[in-house]
């Protein structure tokens, strides 16, 4: 998959280095809503057997395909990671890098809806070169008030093992366990259980009322032997099992540096019986720590168990994670949920998704229901970028999306969509387009160029540039850490 992503962004960010210097929600239904008419130049609704097969190398042939699908990922840890250790001057490992993670970590500006449904914004932007664009995705779930939702029962698998005694990541661990507790409601409940040689269940499903057994549990947590991630995993699992609530929300929480070298350390062993839990409604939440951490493991563990994959190196990313969004996004908006951009062929010469490498869906399996797509919770934004090839001087409508979904107890399927003209393409990616897509194109071609800088025409002075101009402009500290990491990457050659 990594070629396929250098082919994809090389020809995005080669025209961006030449340069030196909004739709709204449909009604939900059961089906996909038809294309607007727009005469030769609509998007024309092809069947799924329909849309064209891969080339032999398995590489996407774009001349021809028409329809990207994929399932929705809200996953950030590769983002965290690659920060951390660019900070400790070191380069991240290409695999680690995945530039969706790294655009989804980035704050939008996308409505909300007005139910528990998505919103669907497309937008885009004119590259240097007349005939080139970046398409934008973006899908947004509504915001939740902690006091409004739904109870939790939320079971706690903590890595005790030696390698958890690098200096304060345990202690980072337990501070940020202790301040949940303080955000959670009395109608919660938590279970903890640790792990290194074996499992223990430090406390079983207890309520919020009695928090001081549970901090008593906290306390015990103490670094000792190896890392038996599979028993963590089937112990936190068989304890959220026995207390399942129907009516609340049932989550494992796995904080861990994924680093698995006792019991089955095969992924696909794990993974079989994440993804058995995972279907009996018990999501997943992974939290990685630590300098050297066993990322591809925990992304797949969260894709696999219905979850999110997240990363935290200090306390003050540990307390927003632990005190302010996990508090806030406990229950989930939607289950399965996937995308589909279906391109004109009447404008589009040719398109690639930007990362998503691992969560690609065959166009037919967008509706079909029994197909994993991505668990979403409240307030989140998911975005994905696209660079397409337009033909010279075509009009009219350049591509729809349609995200489809299921609601979290009943699996009752909705969908929503929205479309884009390729007028309303911004003239300009750099003088025109909104700050926010400016920055999500900055955030994946520093992403792609960390992968293979060998693949990208835009070098690091430029993409400084860039970042510093935007971080005036949208007034966000972390487009300004990203300059940071920008002059870090710099320094590293």
């Amino acid at each position: 998959m990594k070629l396929r992503f250098i082919a994809v962004i090389a020809g995005l960010v080669m025209i961006l280095a030449a340069c030196g210097g909004p739709g709204g929600a449909a009604g939900s239904a059961d089906r996909a809503p038809q294309a607007e008419s727009e005469g030769q130049n609509a998007v024309p609704q092809r069947s799924p057997a329909q849309e064209d097969s891969p080339q032999e190398d398995g590489e996407e042939d774009t001349t021809t395909a028409q329809i990207s699908t994929f399932a929705l990922d809200v996953d950030t840890a590769s983002y965290g990671y690659a920060r951390r250790t660019l900070g400790e001057g070191r380069w991240p490992a290409p695999a680690e890098v995945r530039p969706e993670e790294w655009v989804n970590a980035f704050r939008q500006d996308y409505a909300q809806p007005p139910d528990d449904g998505f919103t669907v914004h497309v937008d885009g932007a004119r590259l240097p070169e007349r005939d080139e664009a970046v398409l934008r995705v973006g899908l947004q779930t509504r915001t939740s008030e902690a006091a409004a939702r739904r109870p939790a029962n939320l079971t706690f698998v903590v890595d005790v093992s030696g390698s958890m005694a690098e200096s304060g990541r345990l202690d980072l661990v337990k501070s940020a366990l202790g301040k949940l507790l303080d955000q959670l409601a009395p109608g919660d409940q938590v279970s903890i259980v640790s792990f290194s040689d074996d499992a223990t269940v430090l406390a079983s499903m207890t309520p919020l009322t009695a928090r001081e057994e549970l901090r008593d549990a906290i306390d015990q947590l103490a670094v000792m032997g190896g890392t038996n991630l599979e028993a963590g995993l089937v112990t936190g699992y068989q304890e959220a099992s026995k207390a399942f609530r129907p009516a609340a929300t049932n989550r494992v929480i796995v904080l861990s540096d994924g680093l698995a070298n006792q019991g089955s350390t095969e992924w696909q062993a794990i993974l079989d019986q994440v993804k058995e839990y995972a279907g009996k409604q018990v999501t997943l939440l992974t939290v990685g720590v630590g300098r050297d951490y066993g990322d591809e493991l925990m992304e797949q563990l969260a894709d696999n168990g219905d979850g999110m994959a997240v990363y935290v190196s200090t306390q003050e990313e540990a307390d927003k994670i632990f005190a302010t969004q996990l508090p806030a996004n406990i229950e989930l908006r939607a289950r399965d949920a996937k995308a589909q951009v279906v391109f004109n062929p009447s404008v589009v010469e040719s398109h690639q998704l930007i990362g998503y490498d691992n969560r690609a869906l065959n166009a037919e399996e967008f509706r079909d229901d029994s197909r994993d797509g991505g668990e979403i919770g409240p307030g989140h934004s998911v975005t994905a970028l696209y660079s397409v090839r337009l033909k010279p001087g075509a009009t009219g409508q350049l591509a729809q999306t349609t995200v489809r979904w299921q609601d979290p107890d009943t699996r009752t399927p909705s969908e929503t969509s929205e479309s884009l003209q390729a007028g309303d393409l911004a003239e300009s990616i750099w003088g025109k387009a909104p700050v926010r897509l400016q920055v999500d194109v900055v955030v994946a071609a520093f992403a792609g160029y960390l992968r293979d800088k060998k693949a990208f025409g835009m070098d690091l002075p430029t993409l400084g540039e860039h970042a510093t101009r935007l971080a005036t402009a949208a007034e966000d500290p972390m487009v300004s850490e990203l300059v940071t990491l920008i002059d870090r990457a710099r320094a590293l050659g």
